[in-house]
């Protein structure tokens, strides 16, 4: 082990000043979430395997990680062998792919491509898509509904995910084109 970072901007910095073999990333970080770290790193240095590690269920963000160029994804409650095994894989250049993920693939050849990608967000999602697509703010939202600001941001970031989009623009352009606002 090269260094340990706590937030995801010192994973950043670790990054760039470090020689590092396998960046060992997880999702939930204080300041930036480890999507937007992975986003970044793939910007500056597209060659540096990431594995994410995470406590958040496979099927939330896995395939989502790979199509942003996660080298590998593993639940936090794997075992050491098996974490030790992802990164040899991932360090060799290959992808890393649990039997978790794997059956998550597999399920996914069975979607119908046909079927547009809202329908796919839980309802309290779609709410909350509804109102980021019109331009509400984060905290507008939270007020609205009820929830913490961090909340918000946690269902804004799987909305992203599931939907594959990059920001609150293609959210609104993709309502918009799906005739979904008023």
């Amino acid at each position: 082990m090269v260094a340990e970072a706590g937030t995801g901007r010192e994973a950043l910095d670790i990054a760039r000043r470090e020689i590092c073999d396998v960046l060992l990333l997880d999702i939930a970080m204080p300041d930036q979430s480890g999507i937007d770290t992975l986003r970044t790193i793939r910007q500056g240095q597209p060659e540096l395997p990431v594995l994410i590690l995470s406590g958040y269920p496979a099927q939330q963000y896995a395939l989502n990680l790979f199509k942003m160029g996660a080298n590998g994804y593993l639940n936090k409650e794997c075992e050491a062998d098996e974490l030790m095994t992802a990164v040899r894989t991932v360090f060799q250049g290959r992808r890393y792919v649990s039997s978790t993920v794997g059956e998550l693939l597999a399920q996914s050849f069975d979607r119908d491509p046909n079927t547009a990608l809202h329908t796919e967000l839980s309802d309290r999602e779609f709410q909350v898509f509804l109102r980021l697509a019109r331009g509400a703010t984060v905290s507008d939202i939270g007020v609205a509904l009820s929830l913490s600001i961090k909340t918000v941001s946690t269902y804004r970031t799987r909305i992203m995910e599931k939907m594959a989009l990059q920001s609150n623009s293609d959210l609104t352009y993709y309502a918009m084109k799906n005739n979904l606002l008023d």
